[in-house]
């Protein structure tokens, strides 16, 4: 009976540690998605990992955020996207690790510069096996920022299990 409490405190601390590092970015900053943004400038002091949210704000049916493959990206073509969203406000958590692929699939908007590549890691790895930024560095990992919140977690859960 006491490795039930055991495993479901575990679970919990790496529950909480994850979703501790997951960080929101807003595409293009104040700026939104939008055409005459560099985007490939907006992502060059960023690290995106597994579990980060890209939240992308624009005027509804205005714009698209179309994921496409690299050759939907390369052609600026959303005709095989892999999700088309013109709500006004997309947010895509990052499921998986390698180079995601956004585009507006209204006519010119991509040619204008509305694309976007971000190179997603594992949390605390790589997406390629290439090298990470070290934590701490500029653009590093935000578990360390983090870790007095999920110490705090861990120890309020072992005061719990104490008290099965």
């Amino acid at each position: 009976m006491a490795s039930f409490p055991a495993a479901l405190a575990a679970l919990l601390v790496a529950t909480c540690a994850v979703a501790a590092a997951a960080t929101t970015f807003d595409v293009g900053d104040g700026h939104g998605w939008q055409t005459g943004v560099d985007y490939t400038d907006w992502t060059s002091d960023k690290t995106f990992a597994v579990g980060d949210t890209l939240v992308f704000n624009y005027t509804s049916k205005s714009h698209t955020v179309t994921e496409v493959n690299k050759s939907g990206y390369d052609a600026c073509s959303g005709g095989n996207s892999l999700s088309n969203d013109d709500s006004g406000a997309t947010a895509i958590t990052l499921t998986t690790a390698g180079v995601h692929y956004f585009i507006c699939d209204i006519p010119g908007h991509c040619a204008s510069g509305m694309k976007l590549a971000v190179t997603v890691t594992v949390a605390g790895g790589s997406a390629t096996g290439g090298s990470t930024i070290p934590a701490g560095a500029a653009g590093g990992s935000l578990v360390p920022a983090m870790s007095g919140l999920v110490a705090a977690v861990a120890g309020a859960l072992i005061i719990l299990l104490a008290l099965f």
